[in-house]
């Protein structure tokens, strides 16, 4: 007999009409709403047999970002804002956003407008790329981005989902397109930070000493741009690979970080 056929689970669920794209159903599948033969899944790889009982649960009232991404975002923003980071009304930038989960966030949280840049063409969502709120920047080189690029208005709020660059690269270029009063928002991925030769296996920074080390050089980084730390927390969720991230809210004159807040903020996290 003929062996049953098997797909990827991420695709099985999108040829099933259960999510609307592979990429939702990775969000689907981070959140816990996915079960195969009754049993939580965890991998978008997941082989499953095409027969197989694959269910989606109910959101429970959680936001449906369009990307997973929206998710860890959120997160932070819910540790930082009641903590005073300002995110109504104001201008931001969202550098490398890709299929746009961290510019749904901000739309949700009441932005003014969105310059969304990525190095891509047309990965933003439909239903951003269509929302006058936001201007789209494809094509654009984060680490050459200039204040004329964003038609010249400085922005007054930065997040940033970055990868395969360290975050003191780009970030000269973030600064040159902020106001005085800026804040930064920027996910640190110490896979990208610490070097490829101090990577685990599978390129997984495991270590909790080399997680905080690679948060202390973003923040050393920054200080040399004249930012100071008003906070740091993990994502909730990890990266594709596993990899533990980290946020970091940055603005001009705030005080150093301090590396209790650091490796709190790293024993705190996911493990």
């Amino acid at each position: 007999m003929a062996g049953l056929a098997r797909r990827r689970l991420d695709a099985e669920l999108v040829r099933r009409n259960l999510a609307r794209s592979r990429e939702h159903a990775s969000q689907l599948i981070a959140a816990g709403r996915v079960t195969v033969g009754g049993a939580t899944a965890t991998k978008p790889a997941t082989q499953v047999e095409t027969s197989a009982a694959v269910v989606v649960k109910a959101d429970d009232g959680d936001p449906d970002y369009v990307s997973r991404g929206g998710h860890k975002l959120a997160g932070a923003l819910a540790v930082f804002m009641p903590l005073g980071l300002a995110v109504r009304g104001r201008r931001a930038l969202d550098a490398g956003a890709s299929t746009g989960g961290f510019t749904d966030v901000l739309l949700r949280a009441g932005v003014r407008q969105v310059v969304a840049v990525d190095v891509g063409y047309g990965q933003l969502a439909w239903s951003l790329r269509s929302d006058e709120r936001v201007t789209v920047k494809d094509r654009t080189n984060v680490r050459e981005l200039t204040l004329e690029a964003i038609e010249g208005e400085p922005v007054d709020l930065v997040v940033g989902d970055l990868s395969f660059i360290p975050l003191g690269v780009v970030m000269p270029a973030l600064v040159r397109c902020t106001a005085p009063d800026a804040d930064l928002v920027l996910m640190v991925k110490p896979q990208f930070e610490v070097g490829k030769e101090r990577l685990g296996s599978g390129g997984v920074v495991r270590s909790p000493e080399l997680r905080a080390e690679a948060v202390r050089t973003v923040a050393r980084k920054a200080g040399e741009l004249g930012l100071g730390a008003r906070g740091v927390t993990a994502s909730p969720l990890p990266g594709p690979s596993g990899n533990v991230e980290y946020f970091l809210w940055l603005r001009a004159g705030a005080p150093e970080l301090d590396p209790a807040d650091v490796d709190r903020a790293v024993a705190e996290g996911p493990r």
